[in-house]
């Protein structure tokens, strides 16, 4: 047979690995979600091993596989669903029946709050779920959504085909909890229970991930309101022609360097905003919200709540590029003025090197005739010296001689001084 990817069964396993819970009404669900503040995505996964593994040793529950990034146990009267994200872990409890007491904090004593300090993190997501079946008389579900959620914020939908009321004001309790509560058809399958839960779950918790941005998106803004005014000044300088240039590129250079550091600051957060938005979105649309008394659906709420929240992000993410662009533009056109300005400054320096070439050569012309002169002068008298004897046999004067012998010496000189020339060239 041929041979399979080595990956293919573990990449098909990865699509099961996590499944839905399967809850009976009625039960409650508590759920924790810790991250660690700063580089979570390279934190050492042990530790989380590790705290996990505390809780499971507690009673005495089976442990998960190395490297395991999901396990599935139970824990005492409830099923402990954990599992490892990118950026945090993630902890579900889900235990049969409710209290009479809704939103009591016997049900959040599955988690010890002592283990909850050894978290190697902080709480990032703290939910409290209460679901319950749906009664025949919808006056009492509005008469408990009234004595439980805070009306101002409150949203509530049916979900899923109508088979569920869903409800929460996203609001954090005494407790630390955000509290939903879920009204369940008694037709509803177990399975389909579960979903719903896991999509509030999800829902509160990528939202929590995402706003995050929001404070990098703030403190990046007050960064940029610095450095804007920085950046138009210098790029309003750049008309100036009595400026140094080369001074106001430093300057900009410094400007473009912040730019970019800031840049690559924020990128893992904006990015991360992004992906978690576009999670939280969706896990919207798939709940199928028609609208439950009048009350704004969980859609309706982000709009108007999260997703201004999520525009500052992207905006100050434009800004930082359209920032970052208007620096590398302004600084590739002082660059080129600067070239400019040393191109000019070198075309200078050539023609004075021309002109300094130039008075070289003709000094150089002229130490070459003064040498022609000195030297047929001591070639005469040498000259004289030789022929002095043949002279007075041929009865010449000295004088005649030395008139004689000057025009062919000079001319002997200057044809070996432009030998030489030549033969330097």
């Amino acid at each position: 047979m041929i041979d399979d990817h080595p990956q293919r069964y573990a990449l098909v396993n990865e699509l099961h690995a996590r499944p839905f819970p399967s809850l009976e009404v009625p039960c409650h669900a508590v759920y924790v979600a810790v991250k660690q503040p700063v580089d979570a995505h390279n934190r050492d996964r042990e530790d989380d091993r590790a705290h996990l593994l505390a809780l499971l040793d507690r009673h005495g529950a089976a442990h998960p596989p190395e490297g395991a990034t999901h396990h599935a146990a139970r824990i005492g009267r409830h099923d402990l669903k954990w599992e490892s994200h990118t950026e945090f872990v993630a902890y579900s409890a889900f235990g049969r029946g409710v209290s009479d007491r809704a939103f009591g904090l016997v049900e959040t004593e599955v988690f010890p709050s002592d283990w909850l300090v050894r978290a190697p993190g902080r709480r990032v997501a703290a939910i409290l779920i209460r679901i319950q079946p749906l009664p025949d008389d919808l006056e009492r579900v509005k008469a408990d959504l009234e004595d439980w959620f805070v009306p101002e914020s409150l949203a509530c939908s049916w979900v899923l085909d109508q088979t569920a009321i869903i409800a929460g004001d996203f609001q954090i309790d005494p407790a630390g909890q955000m509290r939903f509560a879920i009204f369940v058809r008694p037709d509803t399958g177990a399975r389909r229970v579960g979903r719903i839960v896991q999509r509030l779950c999800e829902i509160e918790t990528y939202r929590a991930m995402s706003m995050l941005g929001l404070g990098r998106a703030r403190e990046l803004n007050a960064r940029l309101n610095a450095l804007d005014p920085q950046l138009s000044d210098l790029v309003a300088a750049m008309s100036d022609t009595e400026r140094n240039s080369e001074d106001t590129l430093h300057e900009l250079l410094a400007i473009a360097a912040d730019l970019e550091a800031q840049a690559a600051r924020h990128a893992f957060r904006f990015g991360a905003t992004g992906a978690y938005e576009a999670l939280v979105n969706q896990r919207v649309q798939v709940l199928r919200e028609p609208r439950f008394n009048g009350r704004q659906t969980f859609a309706e709420f982000m709009m108007r709540r999260y997703d201004p929240a999520m525009r500052t992000v992207k905006s100050a993410e434009r800004r930082l590029e359209q920032m970052a662009a208007r620096a590398e533009r302004a600084g590739e056109l002082l660059r080129t003025r600067v070239d400019v300005e040393r191109s000019a400054q070198n075309q200078k320096l050539l023609e004075s090197m021309d002109r300094r070439a130039d008075l070289a050569l003709r000094l150089q012309h002229t130490v070459e005739g003064l040498s022609v002169v000195a030297i047929s002068y001591y070639a005469v008298n040498l000259a004289v010296y030789l022929l002095a004897p043949l002279a007075d046999r041929m009865h010449w004067q000295k004088p005649a001689l030395v008139a004689a012998l000057v025009p062919v010496v000079m001319l002997a000189v200057w044809l070996m001084v432009r030998r030489i020339r030549k033969s330097m060239h």
